[in-house]
């Protein structure tokens, strides 16, 4: 039976650019037709003009098809940070996707306690309505980033308690499953350099830059979700999956969607929080490192959760190693029009 047959589905932050491709590919029945798909946020603004989205699509497109979307979407406004909101949300649900975060590094520098309240207190209020109320769940997936391994930010380092938080909480309630999924950075997603770029390109330049050597991993909205996907269909408890991406440097970026413009770049230096290259696996991790298919499982280090040996994978998983070329930069690019002066439409997501 597929995962995602008859199921409810909470997606938390799903009014965000992931959780927009989330419903989208839910919504398609790849993963089975669900019972009901419910997405939580904050901002009332964007469940309005995701429900007008979504109820406005035809019921069926080449690659799509929107069967019943309007009696199997549901919006209810909440936050993550509110325990009584989170477990009105969770009732009755099979599965939620937790994909509620404060994401901006330098937003989270100034605000460390504000990414603490969204990135480590909800995802600990999923958790304990779980364990004290809705102990049917059967699957909570977290979404992490690079940042989290080996952090120096704020970002990192909630999310990395995100990570401690949902492998423990598999000892605290072993009736659900509790995984993450670990990526870079989402291309063109609200908030990340690719649409800064092409606002900069627009207006005549010049681009900004933050350094020549800064290398970050580069993962689709469609590669972002296919990773939830793989979790949900076969992540241990404990364990995160991490798919096996790409890295590029980041003013070769730049120079792809610049193209032929004689547009100038400026370089700006480093903002406050910010590593030169990521990392997606670190050294320590790595013994208990595995590789299925695309993707690496990193195993959880609590012997309680132990469910198989790990090995040591011989590589470098930091982004300045295997660095796409320029030429590849450019053709990755072009393969989501972003190349393009029309706005781009990536994996559902408009760039104005």
């Amino acid at each position: 039976m597929l995962p995602f047959e008859d199921a409810t589905i909470l997606i938390t932050g799903g009014t965000g650019s992931v959780g927009k491709v989330l419903v989208r590919r839910i919504l398609t029945g790849e993963m089975g037709v669900p019972r009901k798909i419910i997405v939580f946020s904050r901002d009332e603004g964007k469940h309005h003009a995701m429900r007008n989205y979504f109820r406005n699509l035809p019921s069926a497109t080449d690659d799509l098809a929107y069967t019943d979307s309007v009696n199997r979407l549901t919006f209810k406004v909440g936050d993550v940070r509110d325990y009584a909101s989170v477990t009105a949300a969770l009732r009755n649900v099979d599965i939620v996707i937790n994909a509620a975060a404060l994401k901006q590094v330098p937003s989270c520098e100034y605000a460390p306690y504000e990414a603490v309240k969204t990135n480590v207190d909800g995802v600990q209020n999923i958790v304990r309505s779980i364990t004290e109320v809705n102990r049917d769940v059967e699957t909570v997936i977290g979404i992490s980033t690079d940042k989290a391994c080996k952090p120096i930010n704020v970002m990192g380092m909630t999310k990395a308690l995100q990570e401690r938080i949902l492998t423990e909480a598999n000892i605290e309630c072993p009736t659900t499953r509790f995984a993450c999924v670990r990526y870079g950075n989402v291309i063109a997603s609200r908030g990340s350099v690719i649409p800064l770029f092409r606002d900069q390109i627009l207006a005549g330049g010049p681009v900004t830059v933050t350094t020549p050597d800064m290398t970050r991993f580069l993962i689709s909205l469609d590669d972002a979700v296919d990773t939830i996907f793989a979790a949900i269909r076969s992540a241990d408890p404990g364990c995160l999956v991490i798919p096996q991406i790409p890295a590029a440097r980041i003013v070769d970026v730049a120079q792809a969607m610049i193209g032929d413009r004689k547009i100038p770049t400026i370089f700006t230096g480093i903002r406050p929080g910010e590593k030169i290259h990521e990392v997606l696996v670190s050294e320590e991790e790595g013994y208990r490192t595995t590789v299925a298919g695309n993707y690496y499982i990193i195993h959880p280090d609590l012997p309680e959760l132990w469910t198989r040996q790990g090995t040591t994978i011989n590589r470098k998983y930091a982004s300045n190693h295997y660095v796409l070329s320029r030429h590849d930069v450019a053709a990755l690019l072009a393969k989501f029009n972003l190349l393009s002066e029309t706005p781009a439409m990536v994996g559902g997501e408009m760039l104005a």
